[in-house]
């Protein structure tokens, strides 16, 4: 009868060191995130509870370390005594004791309660909150001992590092997210374009001086509309005398609703216009143009010469992606035409192409004809090409001095040097 006691008591410290190591492996696993998301929109109590815990996580996971370890060293100490008396011998007891209770403790203690809870943390921590909360008011005074010690040890041994999440981790974490199947390749795209939407600057996303449609201000109305019609923008800079002297904007709608066949003059009708510098944020730019209602701001250099101008719709696509309306001729920048090779726009972003390419950017250019241009060392004619990088680069097209389109050509990577690589 003595022995069943002694095994009950045995078989009870296995299933609470069962607990104890899978409760700690499901609050080290669980999402804060998902279990915020419950408590606050479907006002699930238990999860609110976890969180809660997870507020006290030092002295949370003391309880279960006392716990775990109270637990343990019971069931060695019974155990211990139990094959003595079975076996009759001291020596003999203690070192089947010994090999048993490490055997068991190893498969059922740790390693199968820890693999079951890494896979089913959410509910396992829901499940143990209540328990831990009773555990952690009987165990206070061990706790008080315990969370003092660490202070002391957090003066001693004091940390560097900083505690915040980085961009890059963020990043890796949404990667892992996407091949759990957590999340989809398109809110991937959207999450990955916020994220690093506030180190784009204005000269990552900006029209170039020769592609603004601009007008002078005493321009003929019939000019004007024709230039509206054949361009299909809503909105046209101003100047004076040239380009560099952009005095404001002017709307169709005020056009058409104002100037057209009226003595009202362009002039009369110009909006204001926000100038900026290329090194511009273009997160600040859009809450400046928000806040002052303007749609379009005028890119200025060192000098006070126009070298571009960048729209609302542009930095809005740099979170979204392009942004066609019924007007626009839809032109696709990157294409791929096969395998290995792509057909891209000379005005792409450089370092996109080479994010697509899936190979490491180190050139200043901004432009893929910039870059071209940095690697020829001249102004290069259609069928000029170059190999870098193993890449087969080709001009395709030209206008008049102008890279319009380039064709890039991945070399194959070998099978066994890419194992080489990875190595």
């Amino acid at each position: 009868m003595k022995y069943t006691t002694s095994i009950l008591i045995i078989v009870t410290c296995v299933i609470l060191s069962m607990f104890f190591s899978a409760t700690e492996t499901a609050f080290n696993a669980v999402s804060r995130l998902r279990l915020k998301s419950k408590a606050e929109n479907d006002g699930n109590k238990r999860a609110d509870r976890v969180l809660r815990l997870l507020d006290r996580y030092d002295e949370m996971l003391s309880t279960i370390l006392i716990g775990n370890n109270l637990v343990n060293i019971a069931c060695t100490s019974l155990a211990t005594l139990l094959f003595v008396a079975l076996l009759q011998n001291e020596d003999l007891g203690a070192t089947v004791s010994t090999i048993v209770v490490t055997v068991v403790l190893l498969i059922f203690g740790e390693i199968s309660p820890k693999t079951i809870a890494k896979e089913n943390a959410e509910k396992i921590a829901m499940f143990s909150a209540p328990i831990l909360e009773v555990l952690i008011v009987l165990l206070t005074p061990f706790n008080w001992i315990f969370g003092a010690w660490q202070k002391l040890l957090s003066l001693i041994f004091k940390s560097s590092g900083e505690s915040g999440i980085t961009e890059q981790e963020l990043l890796t974490i949404v990667d892992e997210a996407e091949q759990g199947g957590e999340i989809d390749a398109d809110e991937v795209e959207l999450i990955r374009s916020a994220i690093e939407f506030n180190e784009l600057e204005v000269r990552d996303i900006f029209t170039p001086r020769i592609d603004i449609e601009a007008i002078p201000v005493d321009m003929e109305k019939e000019e004007v509309a024709r230039i509206f019609s054949e361009s299909g923008y809503s909105r046209l800079p101003v100047y004076e005398g040239s380009i560099d002297n952009i005095t404001g904007i002017i709307y169709l709608k005020d056009f058409y609703n104002t100037a057209f066949r009226t003595k009202t003059s362009i002039e009369e009708i110009v909006k204001p216009v926000s100038f900026v510098p290329k090194s511009k944020k273009i997160a600040d730019l859009r809450k400046e143009l928000q806040e002052q209602q303007l749609h379009i701001a005028i890119v200025m250099d060192e000098f006070g010469c126009t070298v571009g101008l960048v729209t609302l719709e542009d930095i809005l696509e740099e979170l979204v992606g392009e942004i066609w309306d019924e007007h626009d001729e839809i032109v696709r920048e990157i294409m791929q035409t096969d395998e290995h090779t792509w057909v891209v726009s000379g005005k792409a972003n450089v370092e996109k192409v080479f994010e697509v390419l899936d190979q490491e950017c180190a050139y200043e250019a901004m432009t893929v004809a910039g870059w071209v241009m940095e690697i020829l060392e001249k102004i290069p004619a259609e069928g000029d090409h170059f190999e870098q990088d193993g890449l087969q680069v080709r001009v395709t097209k030209m206008y008049r001095k102008r890279i319009e389109q380039v064709e890039i050509i991945k070399a194959p990577v070998d099978a066994s040097q890419e194992q080489e690589d990875a190595e």
